[in-house]
């Protein structure tokens, strides 16, 4: 069947957005509206005839409304394949009239628990009727056209008037494809939102599902397609963000800029914090009296690789940092806020994508991590581990000084963020040098070290710039070479995990160099 005249419309949505405009079109065309409850009396006080689905089905809305509209004439409505002789007598026999166009929208369940609303008002939210209907018409999409969104709305009306009344095949097909992944994401939300509440980290079943935010030109290479989704978790960050100018982002940019804003969201905005980051790494990070500051010192870690880079900080950009940043070509810069002069002074490179988020991520947040694998899915928590949370113990027979362990834990905080194998320096409160992605721990180690060297060429300083400085490692020493590259470096304090079989060896080098050394007891891969 090609073309299907709509003579009767069933509506029931939580989003009113155009549903009267909507509604009066199709009124205006002779299709007869069936509706319940909200959206009935919304249709009616608009002066539009309406029937009730009570009417349609004998009997009222009960049970504070869940059952309304789970009834065989309803159903039967939907399912009911048109030219099909039992299907038809069956119609007949039992007074079943076709419904040809199914608008729904679902109870809004993602905002509910979005809003951290109590269980019971999640629980209520959930939508039974609903999904069951939406689903039953686009089973029956050969002859039934579902919409699930206002943002169909046109789509549907378009055709209708350039067909007489009827829609295409070709559209009730697409429209029920969106309808299956729109209850398949509202499922996925649901489900695991009940495994958050239950406590269980395993499911049985784990679903994923979200809305199309943005088509992207391509993915990490030119061959690859790419589509960013928003899903129905509640965290700040570069997918809810607002874009106040630059050209669309790419694959690439949004999932550096999430590295960034993830970085720099370790630090509260008491004290200013940069992060730069390049592929995903970090190449700078600092803290400073302003962001003013914290941008310089974070640049002077490795101004090279800044070139064409990602810039997040910690709080609202002023006129100061703006002019700094602007200084060299920066891809996108992400933010809380941002004031006016320092919008006007961002407006003047038109490349540039400057976006705001209106707050911090929570580093301390519970949440999922998930990547595909061949055949499957690999899914963990999110590693929301603070340095500031943790409790170090010392190992050395010297213990770190306030300023070492002040730069210890800043130092830890970036290697979090830093490809595996991580090895950060850092003194001030700036990274000096970061060496990421490596197969073995030790050329981190020396990565980093010759980065520091090369940074201190660059500023004219006679010595690295890990000269006094300390290091973090994101996994223990698995030999002591790696501890001994960064104190030839010139640390003089380590912060690690611990739990190495040699242990007893690294600790015993450190001892024999005067460094003082903690294991935080946590590990931070990150692949």
């Amino acid at each position: 069947m090609a073309d299907q005249r709509i003579r009767r419309a069933l509506l029931s949505v939580s989003d009113k957005t155009g549903l009267i405009s909507f509604a009066t079109t199709l009124v205006n065309r002779g299709i007869e509206l069936v509706s319940t409850g909200g959206t009935a009396a919304a249709l009616k006080a608009a002066g539009l005839a309406v029937k009730d689905v009570s009417e349609l089905t004998g009997f009222p809305e009960m049970m504070d409304g869940r059952v309304k509209t789970l009834h065989p004439k309803v159903h039967g409505g939907l399912l009911a394949i048109r030219g099909n002789a039992v299907h038809d007598a069956a119609a007949r026999e039992h007074e079943i009239s076709p419904i040809d166009l199914l608008v729904v929208n679902l109870y809004p369940f993602e905002s509910t628990i979005a809003k951290q609303a109590p269980y019971d008002d999640c629980v209520e939210n959930i939508d039974v009727g609903g999904p069951a209907m939406i689903r039953g018409a686009a089973k029956n999409h050969e002859s039934v056209t579902v919409v699930v969104e206002p943002a169909d709305y046109d789509r549907v009306l378009e055709e209708i008037a350039a067909n007489d009344g009827a829609t295409t095949l070709a559209l009730r097909k697409a429209l029920a494809a969106k309808a299956f992944a729109r209850t398949a994401a509202y499922d996925a939300a649901i489900s695991n939102w009940f495994a958050r509440e239950i406590g269980t980290t395993t499911p049985d079943y784990r679903a994923f599902g979200g809305k199309l935010s943005q088509s992207l030109r391509y993915g990490e290479n030119a061959h690859q397609s790419a589509a960013l989704y928003l899903s129905a978790e509640n965290r700040i960050g570069v997918a809810t963000a607002e874009q106040l100018q630059g050209k669309e982002l790419s694959y690439n940019n949004i999932n550096d800029t999430d590295a960034a804003f993830e970085l720099v969201s370790e630090f509260a905005p008491g004290v200013p914090a940069v992060a730069i980051i390049k592929h995903a790494n970090p190449c700078g990070v600092a803290t400073g009296t302003s962001l003013a500051d914290a941008y310089r010192k974070a640049l002077a870690c490795d101004p090279v690789s800044a070139f064409g880079g990602i810039i997040a900080l910690n709080r609202a950009i002023d006129a100061e940092a703006a002019n700094d940043i602007t200084k060299i070509f920066t891809e996108v810069v992400i933010a809380p806020g941002a004031s006016d002069e320092a919008k006007a002074i961002f407006a003047t490179k038109k490349n540039l994508r400057l976006l705001l988020t209106g707050g911090l991520a929570d580093s301390r947040a519970a949440g999922l991590n998930f990547k595909s694998v061949a055949g499957g899915f690999l899914v963990q928590s999110r590693d929301a581990s603070n340095a500031d949370d943790l409790e170090l113990k010392v190992v050395t027979k010297r213990a770190p000084t306030e300023a070492e362990l002040k730069d210890l834990l800043f130092a830890f905080k970036v290697a979090k963020h830093v490809k595996s194998n991580a090895i950060v320096y850092a003194k001030g409160g700036a990274t000096v040098g970061v060496g990421a992605g490596q197969m073995s721990r030790v050329d981190s180690a020396r990565i980093a070290a010759w980065k520091a060297a090369e940074a201190a060429k660059a500023q004219g300083v006679n010595e690295p710039l890990t000269v006094g400085s300390v290091v973090a490692s994101d996994a223990f020493f698995p030999f002591a070479d790696g501890l001994i590259t960064a104190a030839e470096a010139g640390v003089t304090a380590v912060i690690q995990p611990g739990g190495s079989m040699r242990d007893d060896e690294v600790i015993k080098a450190a001892d024999e160099r005067g460094l003082a050394m903690v294991f935080a007891g946590v590990r931070h891969f990150r692949h």
